[in-house]
C-alpha cells in the first residue's frame, strides 16, 4: 500500500482530521502563574496587605511587597524550567514512520492524520487507533490499557489501539481514530507529563500547611478580638497589631520554594541532556534504595559485534552464515544480535536462500524461527536464540556456549527443527547447526557509577533476559558485589515473600521475563523498598512503569520512553549520580529551610496565644516581623534551597521537620513572650516601643540560632551568611533612620543585656532539641546489598 497522497493529507488537515491532542511536556504558562499567584496563603498576605494599605503607615505592608517578589521570582524560575524541559521533551518526543505517496516518511505524532498507513515494529508505540493492513508475526502488548499481561497476535483486519506497543513482530496499520477521539490518547501525554504532585516532599508540605490553617485561623480570630476589644486600641493601632501577629504565621515562602528549586533541578539537569519527564522524579530517585539493571544497553553499550562462530562437525561451514544473514534480513527492525549478525554476514553470499516465512524474537519465548528455502531446494525451519532455552538440560552443546557465556560473551544457539512455526513443540528436539559469539562492550562510565550507588547505599540488582552464567560475567567485570552467585529466573519462587526475599538476597538475574521483571519490582516494593528500573527495550516497559521511578535511554523504544520518568537522551549512565545527587539536593535543602519557615509559624501562634491569656497588646508591629523574616528566614531560606548538599535522603518530612521546629518554635515564642513581660514591667504601659525592641532582639537572636542551627555543616559561605544577617540586624539598631523607620530603639542597660541572656538561654535548650532530633533515628536501614 502506497499510503495516503500530499493532497488526501492537505484536505484531512483542512478538516481538522488531525492527531491535535496536545502532548506536553510542561505546565503551560498560565498554568504556572494561576499556581504561584492564586495560592490560599498569597490570598491572606494580600487581604492583610490591602489593611495595611487602607490604616497605613506603608512601611507596615513591607510584607506584601516581599510575596509579590518572591512570586515573580518562582514564576521566573518555573518559566524557564519549562522552556528548559519543552526543548528537551521536543529532542525526545517519538516520530512514527507513514507511507505517504509510496514513501516511508517519519513525522511528529501531531503530524498523524485519519487514514495515515502507519509502520510498526517492535518496541513501536502504537500513538492512535486504528486497523492492520499488514502482519508479519505481529504480537502488541495491551496491558497498560487492558490491564492483560499476555501479548496479542494481530492478523489483517484486527483493531489496533492507542496506548498500546509492539512486543513482536512488525507490520502497518490506518488510523481510523486520531485525536482525541482515540481509545486512551491521552496516556502518552500523561505518562510524560511535568508534574508538581504525588511525591512525598509536596505531600508533606501540603500536611503541615493544613494544619497550620487550623492553628492559625482561631488564633486569628482570637488576636483580632484581643487587640481591638479587650486593649482597647485605636483602631489603626489595633489593626496594626492585629496584621502584625497573623502575617508571621504564614509560611508563604515555603511552597515558592520548593518550586523553585525543582525547577532549578530540571534546568541543572537539563544541561546534563536529562530530560525529567515527571519533576517528582528528581525526588524520587534521591529516595531509591533499590536499582534494578536492564544489562544490554545499560552497563554495556547498546552495539554489538560477531566474535566467533563455532559450527558443529555436522554442519557444514558455509551454511550456518548463510542462514544465519538470510534470517537476520528476514527481520524489518533488527534487535541489537540481528544488527550484529547483519553486520557481520549481510554481505555474505547467500544467493539461492530464500525466507518464506518468520517468527519473530520475543523476548518472552527468547528466540526467533524462519523457514528458510537452501539453493539446493531443501526447506527447513531454522531457530535462533538462548541455547539454555532452545536444547534440553545436559545436552552436552550447553557446556560449550556456558564456558563462552562464563567469560562475559552473549551466545546464540543456530538450530534447526522438524516442525512447523506454529508448532506447539518446535523448540523439541532441536538440532544445533553453530553458536554465535557476539561480544559485548561494557560502557566506560558503568563501573564508576555502581560504586557509586554502592556509597550511598543503595542496592544494584542486575536483571537481565541474558543467560545468568554471561550477565554474572559481566557484573564481575564491574565489580559489582555478590556477582559470583547469580540466579536464572526460571527457577524464581513465584510466592511474593518467597520472591521477594530472594530478589533481596541476590545481586544478578538471567533469563528474566517481561512479567518476571515486573513481579520482582512488586515483591520488592511490598518488602518497603523505593526501587527504580532502567532499561531500554520493550521487554523493559511493564517494570518501567511500574517502578518507583523509571529511566529509558534516548535510543530506547518508543514505549520505554513514554512510560519513563526520566530519559537519559545521550544514552549516559553515568547521568544518574547527578540527578540523585540533584533530588538530594532539593529534599536536603527543603528539609532546612521547611525547619526555618516552620519554626516561625510556631512561634507566631504560641505568641498570639499569650497574647490573648495574658492580655497584653502584640508585641510587634508587622514591620517588625518583616524585618525578622526577611533576615532569619527569606533571605537565608533563598540561598539555603539551592545550594549544594549531598545528605542521604530520609522519609518521613512532615515528621523530621516537626521534630525539630514544633519545640524550636516553642523555645522562641516562650523565650520572646518572657523578655516582653519583663520590659513591660520595667518600662510600664507607656513604654511599649521599648518592650517591642526588647523583645524583637530576644526573638532575633534566638532565629538567628535557628539559622546557625539549620546551616550547619558550615562552609565558607554558609558561616558568611550568618554573619551577614548578624551584621545587618547591627545596622539596624545603629542607623538612626533604620530605627525610626522599623520602630526599634533599645532603651537603657539591664533590659536588653536581659534580652540578649533570655537568648543565651533558649539557644543552649534548641542545642539539645537540635541533638535529640539527629539522634532519632528517621530513616530505615540499608538494604542488603
Amino acid at each position: 500500500m502506497a499510503g495516503l497522497t500530499t493532497a488526501e493529507v492537505t484536505e484531512r488537515i483542512v478538516r481538522g482530521q488531525v492527531n491535535d491532542v496536545p502532548a506536553r511536556s510542561s505546565r503551560s504558562t498560565a498554568e504556572i502563574v494561576r499556581a504561584n499567584v492564586f495560592t490560599r496563603f498569597n490570598a491572606i498576605i494580600g487581604a492583610l496587605f490591602a489593611v495595611i494599605v487602607v490604616v497605613g503607615p506603608l512601611r507596615d505592608g513591607l510584607f506584601g511587597l516581599v510575596v509579590v517578589a518572591n512570586t515573580g521570582i518562582g514564576i521566573l524560575q518555573e518559566l524557564r524550567a519549562k522552556r528548559a524541559l519543552d526543548a528537551l521533551a521536543l529532542i525526545g518526543q517519538a516520530r512514527p514512520v507513514v507511507r505517504r505517496d509510496g514513501v516511508r516518511v517519519t513525522v511528529p505524532i501531531s503530524q498523524i492524520v485519519l487514514d495515515d498507513l502507519i509502520e510498526i515494529g517492535t518496541g513501536d508505540k502504537c500513538v492512535v487507533d486504528g486497523t492492520v493492513t499488514q502482519a508479519d508475526g505481529l504480537e502488541i502488548d495491551e496491558s497498560l490499557l487492558t490491564g492483560e499481561p499476555d501479548p496479542v497476535p494481530k492478523q489483517p483486519g484486527d483493531a489496533v489501539l492507542s496506548g498500546s506497543f509492539v512486543v513482536a513482530g512488525s507490520g502497518a496499520f490506518v488510523a481510523t481514530k486520531v485525536g482525541r477521539h482515540a481509545y486512551a490518547a491521552q496516556l502518552a501525554e500523561e505518562a510524560s507529563r511535568f508534574t508538581l504532585v504525588h511525591s512525598e516532599l509536596r505531600s508533606g508540605i501540603s500536611r503541615i500547611l493544613k494544619y497550620v490553617t487550623w492553628m492559625m485561623v482561631p488564633v486569628a480570630v482570637a488576636l483580632i478580638v484581643s487587640q481591638l476589644y479587650l486593649q482597647h486600641h485605636d483602631w489603626p493601632e489595633g489593626v496594626r497589631r492585629m496584621v502584625g501577629g497573623i502575617v508571621p504565621m504564614v509560611p508563604e515562602g515555603l511552597i515558592l520554594l520548593t518550586s523553585v528549586a525543582f525547577a532549578i533541578g530540571v534546568i541543572r539537569l537539563g544541561r546534563r541532556r536529562c530530560l525529567v519527564q515527571e519533576l517528582p522524579a528528581i525526588e524520587g530517585l534521591a529516595r531509591v534504595d533499590i536499582v534494578c539493571l536492564d544489562k544490554t544497553g545499560t552497563l554495556t553499550q547498546g552495539g554489538m559485534r560477531v566474535s566467533d562462530l563455532v559450527t558443529f562437525d555436522r554442519a557444514s561451514s558455509t551454511h550456518p552464515a548463510q542462514a544465519l544473514a538470510c534470517l537476520a534480513a528476514a527481520d524489518p527492525r533488527p534487535n541489537a544480535s540481528l544488527q550484529a549478525i547483519l553486520d557481520a554476514y549481510g554481505t555474505s553470499e547467500h544467493n539461492g536462500w530464500r525466507c518464506t516465512a518468520v517468527l519473530p524474537f520475543s523476548s518472552t519465548r527468547k528466540y526467533s524461527a524462519a523457514v528458510l528455502d537452501s539453493p539446493d531446494g531443501a526447506r527447513g525451519t531454522w531457530l535462533l536464540g538462548a541455547p539454555d532455552v532452545l536444547l534440553p538440560a545436559g545436552d552436552p552443546h550447553l557446556a560449550t556456549a556456558d564456558t563462552l557465556a562464563a567469560q562475559g560473551l552473549r551466545v546464540l544457539l543456530l538450530a534447526t527443527s522438524g516442525n512447523d512455526l506454529n508448532h506447539p513443540t518446535l523448540t523439541q528436539h532441536a538440532n544445533p547447526v553453530a553458536l554465535v559469539v557476539l561480544d559485548q562492550r561494557l560502557r566506560s562510565d558503568a563501573a564508576a557509577t555502581l560504586r557509586y550507588f554502592a556509597d550511598q547505599g543503595v542496592a544494584a540488582k542486575v536483571i537481565s533476559g541474558d543467560s545468568a552464567v554471561s550477565v554474572a560475567a559481566i557484573a564481575a567485570r564491574l565489580h559489582l558485589p555478590h556477582a559470583e552467585h547469580p540466579i536464572d529466573a526460571r527457577r524464581l519462587p513465584t510466592e511474593p515473600d518467597r520472591l521477594a526475599r530472594t530478589v533481596e538476597e541476590t545481586t544478578v538475574f538471567g533469563r528474566v521475563t517481561p512479567r518476571q521483571k515486573r513481579d520482582m519490582v512488586a515483591a520488592l516494593q511490598a518488602r518497603g523498598h523505593t526501587v527504580a528500573m532502567t532499561g531500554d527495550g520493550v521487554n523493559d516497559v511493564l517494570a518501567l512503569k511500574d517502578a518507583d521511578i523509571g529511566v529509558a535511554m534516548g535510543t530506547g523504544s518508543d514505549a520505554t520512553r513514554a512510560v519513563a520518568q526520566i530519559v537519559l537522551l545521550d544514552n549516559d549512565f553515568a547521568v544518574l549520580p547527578a540527578v540523585v545527587a540533584e533530588g538530594r539536593r532539593v529534599i536536603g535543602n527543603i528539609t532546612r529551610v521547611a525547619n526555618l519557615f516552620l519554626t516561625k509559624t510556631v512561634y507566631s501562634v504560641l505568641l498570639g496565644l499569650l497574647v490573648v491569656i495574658w492580655r497584653v497588646p502584640y508585641p510587634f508591629l508587622p514591620r517588625h516581623s518583616t524585618l525578622l523574616s526577611a533576615l532569619t528566614i527569606g533571605l537565608p531560606a533563598f540561598f539555603l534551597a539551592l545550594a549544594p548538599n549531598t545528605e542521604r535522603a530520609r522519609p518521613h518530612f512532615v515528621r523530621t521537620v516537626m521534630r525539630f521546629a514544633l519545640p524550636s518554635g516553642l523555645i522562641a515564642g516562650t523565650a520572646t513572650f518572657a523578655t516582653y513581660l519583663i520590659a513591660r514591667h520595667h518600662y510600664g504601659a507607656a513604654g511599649l516601643g521599648a518592650a517591642t525592641s526588647a523583645a524583637t532582639l530576644t526573638l532575633f537572636l534566638i532565629s538567628l540560632w535557628v539559622l546557625a542551627i539549620i546551616a550547619r555543616p558550615y562552609t565558607r559561605w554558609r558561616a558568611t551568611l550568618v554573619v551577614a544577617m548578624a551584621v545587618s540586624f547591627m545596622a539596624v539598631l545603629a542607623a538612626p533612620w533604620l530605627q525610626h523607620f522599623f520602630a526599634l530603639k533599645l532603651v537603657g542597660f539591664p533590659i536588653p543585656w536581659t534580652a540578649a541572656g533570655v537568648a543565651v538561654v533558649a539557644a543552649a535548650a534548641l542545642e539539645l532539641v537540635w541533638k535529640h532530633s539527629r539522634r532519632t533515628p528517621t530513616s530505615r536501614p540499608s538494604p542488603p546489598a
